[in-house]
């Protein structure tokens, strides 16, 4: 498989992952069918035996009886599905409240739902500018939680650093002094301007792991909560947390539905807070795992290409930290730094970023995704304009590539994708 071109390589990576969620699914209907086949069969077979035995013992030979029977049926059916039978009122203010939560984040439980012609056409409305505005939460979510754990990654960073660097530069301080009774620690330990987040970017698998690891945290709170008020084993109340966090919401199981409990004020807030969190959590982590699997599409491309290289593979070492090159930049005339760091350090000086998997600068990460609507329609234009010719490489200069629009560059995926990677290695 040749692949010619940064739109063909995109068109193939849109039918390689089509292929691969193919796949995956019909494994999963394997998989599924096996564990839960059985289980529907064996609940099929109960329900019919109690219900011939019921009809065998007391309603021999009289019609009248079984249609009522089946009436009472079909309405209770009717009355559980709804949700009017041994538990809350489900459209007072806190019923309603919970409803439009589902609506807002996209959960959508089904164990309420509106029945009057009114309230359907209100959902239609209410729910395309509610999910609007969850989903525009949770993109804003996004940028500022990577920023707080590039943040964090970037303190741990500069304290390994300085930590290395004090204890290999111990031996090399105490001779300067002898030479030069005022000469302090390097410069790199005191000034913290110079160490900017634009010179050293965090690994992507870091971020993914703290996001991984507030989801789980998340998670095991509410479940500790959810699990007692609601009379749940502590898995299914694990199981339930995975399926709300997710907005997947079958509704199999669904939280403050009872008729009565405890502190029922704070656990409904409660509640609240762990959906807020834990959509916003999960909602994170799938976009951070999104760059991972495509970043394995990419890999899975560059194996089929035929012996195209012009694109840069997706996995390249990891660069050496800026912080030592900046170090070292300014000590170059110090007899204590070995050739080889010298070396190494200006191979890295012009500021290349290797694409390997780690976050942009700070500089970038606060000023992506901020492309006016203008802006946007003349890149469309011009776009258009220039593919009519044919589907080669568009872009000839550095100045015009920085304006032609590529495909995936809009939505949760490229929000991550600018935090994370340099473009060429996401967008390739």
């Amino acid at each position: 498989m040749c692949v010619c071109g940064s739109l063909a390589e995109d068109n193939a990576r849109f039918i390689l992952l089509a292929v691969v969620l193919a796949a995956y699914m019909l494994a999963g209907a394997t998989l599924f069918q096996i564990l839960e086949g059985d289980l529907e069969i064996r609940q099929a077979a109960e329900f019919w035996r109690v219900y011939h035995a019921f009809r065998k013992h007391h309603l021999r030979g009289s019609p009248l009886a079984l249609q009522r029977l089946h009436e009472l049926l079909y309405a209770y059916g009717n009355a559980s599905s709804a949700g009017i039978i041994n538990k809350r009122r489900r459209w007072d203010f806190p019923g309603s409240f919970h409803f439009v939560g589902t609506i807002v984040s996209t959960i959508g439980y089904g164990s309420t739902a509106p029945q009057t012609m009114a309230g359907r056409a209100a959902v239609v409305l209410y729910g395309f500018f509610g999910c609007s505005g969850g989903i525009l939460f949770f993109n804003l979510f996004l940028e500022r939680i990577i920023t707080f754990l590039a943040w964090i990654l970037r303190s741990i960073h500069l304290y390994r650093v300085r930590k290395h660097l004090r204890q290999s530069s111990t031996s090399s301080r105490r001779v300067s002094r002898l030479s030069n009774p005022r000469s302090s620690l390097p410069d790199i330990l005191d000034d913290d301007d110079e160490v900017s987040l634009e010179q050293w970017k965090p690994s992507v698998y870091w971020v993914m792991l703290y996001l991984l690891l507030a989801s789980c945290l998340t998670a095991c709170i509410a479940a500790a909560v959810y699990a007692p008020l609601e009379g749940w084993e502590y898995f299914d109340a694990l199981y339930f947390c995975f399926i709300s966090f997710t907005t997947i919401g079958f509704g199999d199981f669904v939280s403050t539905q009872k008729m009565n409990y405890p502190y029922v004020h704070w656990y409904r807030f409660a509640n609240f807070v762990f959906l807020v969190i834990g959509c916003s959590c999960i909602y994170s982590l799938l976009n951070v795992t999104s760059i991972i699997i495509k970043q394995g599409l990419n890999y899975v491309i560059d194996k089929l290409q035929c012996g195209n290289q012009d694109l840069a593979a997706p996995h390249l070492p990891r660069r050496k930290s800026s912080v030592s090159s900046i170090y070292y930049s300014k000590r170059r005339s110090m007899k204590l730094v070995a050739k080889d760091s010298i070396r190494a350090a200006e191979d890295d000086s012009d500021g290349s970023r290797r694409m390997s998997g780690e976050l942009i600068s700070m500089k970038d990460f606060l000023s992506a995704n901020k492309v006016s609507l203008a802006v946007m329609q003349k890149q469309l234009y011009e776009t258009a304009q220039m593919q009519k010719g044919g589907c080669g490489p568009i872009a000839t200069t550095p100045n015009h590539q920085a304006s032609v629009f590529k495909p995936g560059a809009v939505g949760p995926l490229a929000i991550a994708s600018e935090k994370f990677e340099n473009k060429s290695s996401i967008n390739r």
